[in-house]
């Protein structure tokens, strides 16, 4: 019995030894399973992490993927406004200067237009011939009208079942349209002057499109035949009118050449009348002092012969005076040239270059010194020329594109130094000529001086005011 119980005792210690000793490898093989599996899940588990970050920043990416998109439909959207406004501004800014354009054409100032300088396109010798164009041009334009060729109608009018009602419709409105146009016209021709000529040209020409414009639903147009024809006759009444201005220029230029000239010949005849009558007195005193010579004696006589020989001299001296005027009288062309500025009037560097007949060349420079101008004129040259006018011809040409005045020609200013003057005088005239360098300008430099003064006393007054006051005012 005790037997039986040891050796069940002693096969429950095997089995539990067996047991314990499976039990021990079957947990260390589990542990070990189990901490590889950890491994593996904690590898997994970076790897999600890995996976999960890269999916959100490929989300992140998706996003900003989206939203450039986006914002290039917006970019897209912007730059299809943007040149649908700039189309815009375009068209705008092109009707904007149509406007402008035609609101010039419809001022009436006196602006200087900028539409162009007008250059003449008939450029004929007289008014009377300009009168006689306008004439022929006037007539040219009832032949047309005449001849149905100034307004036609390409279209044959029914009226009604009737042609002749569609012919008199027809022919209405052709004078319609000729009496609105030849109106405007008419208009604007009678009120052409220098500074709106290209404008009414622009006029006419915008008459003629909006007239036609208006007629395209009856198909009856104005040719371009008669408009030309109408800007014909604004040009021809426009330069018409520039030539009247040119023809009485130069009759008032020759009417004060002629009193130029009948103010030189008067000089000269009054001074040969004054040479005469010394010329008489000094021989009657001389025959007088001869008949005394054989009165007198000693120191008288020696007295007396001087004065013979005093009044010799004087007689001579008055007859070469009588011989200079008659001279100068009949020399149509000896004068002298004069070279004069005016600071104070014209600024610096600006001279004119004149011409006169006169005995006293100076009187011809302090006449242009008189009210038409503030300051009087400095003298810098007076050259006497047997031939005047062709000296002063030739400085006028010399210098001709520094005129001060473009358009009149009568207008003897120029701008240059006095040392170009100079030297053109010294290489086309043979004799020695004193300029004067500087301009004395008295009165306009003693006028600025004044206003120096002026200034500088109510700058100073002004001073002693503000001194009157305590600080604490300011």
């Amino acid at each position: 019995m005790e037997i039986g119980l040891v050796i069940t005792i002693l096969v429950l210690g095997v089995a539990l030894f067996i047991v314990t000793n499976q039990y021990k490898k079957t947990k260390n093989k589990l542990t070990s399973i189990i901490e590889n599996k950890n491994a593996e899940l904690s590898v997994k588990v970076e790897e999600n992490n890995k996976l999960n970050s890269n999916l959100e920043r490929f989300s992140g990416i998706i996003s900003i993927e989206s939203e450039i998109e986006s914002k290039n439909k917006e970019l897209i959207e912007i730059q299809t406004n943007a040149i649908e406004l700039n189309d815009n501004f375009i068209n705008a800014k092109s009707i904007f200067k149509e406007l402008e354009k035609d609101i010039k054409i419809y001022k009436n100032d006196l602006e200087f237009i900028e539409l162009g300088i007008y250059e003449p396109i008939f450029d004929l010798e007289t008014s009377e011939e300009y009168k006689e164009k306008i004439t022929d041009i006037v007539n040219k334009q009832k032949q047309l009208i005449k001849g149905g060729n100034a307004c036609v109608c390409n279209t044959e009018w029914v009226v009604g079942n009737s042609r002749k009602q569609g012919e008199i419709m027809t022919r209405r409105y052709i004078n319609l349209t000729l009496r609105a146009f030849n109106g405007e016209c008419d208009s604007l021709i009678s009120k052409v002057r220098w500074n709106n000529i290209k404008r009414f040209e622009e006029r006419i020409k915008k008459a003629f499109d909006a007239i036609n414009k208006l007629g395209k639903s009856n198909n009856t147009f104005l040719t371009d035949k008669y408009l030309k024809l109408k800007l014909g006759e604004l040009h021809l009444v426009y330069e018409l009118a520039h030539k009247k201005y040119q023809e009485k220029e130069e009759a008032r230029e020759i009417r004060a050449q002629q009193r130029e000239e009948e103010r030189a010949q008067r000089e000269f005849e009054k001074a040969r009348k004054d040479a005469e009558m010394e010329e008489k007195r000094f021989q009657k005193a001389l025959e007088k002092a001869k008949k005394d010579l054989g009165l007198v004696s000693g120191e008288k006589l020696d007295e007396l012969n001087s004065q013979i020989a005093q009044l010799e001299q004087n007689l001579k001296e008055a007859n070469e005076a009588k011989e200079r005027a008659i001279s100068r009288a009949q020399e149509t062309k000896s004068g002298h040239v004069y070279i004069i500025s005016n600071l104070g009037s014209f600024g610096e560097n600006v001279y004119k270059i004149g011409m006169t007949r006169r005995l006293e060349p100076l009187d011809r420079v302090k006449e242009l010194g008189d009210a038409s101008v503030p300051f009087t004129f400095d003298l810098h040259a007076m050259i006497f020329s047997e031939n005047a006018p062709e000296l002063e011809s030739l400085l006028h040409k010399e210098f001709d594109n520094r005129r001060v005045n473009k358009v009149n020609y009568r207008k003897e200013y120029f701008n240059v130094s006095l040392e170009e003057i100079e030297q053109v005088v010294k290489e086309n005239y043979g004799k020695e000529v004193d300029f004067v360098k500087v301009s004395e300008a008295q009165q306009y430099r003693e006028t600025q001086s004044i206003i120096k003064q002026l200034e500088k006393g109510g700058k100073e007054q002004a001073e002693d005011e503000i001194e009157k006051y305590p600080e604490s005012l300011f």
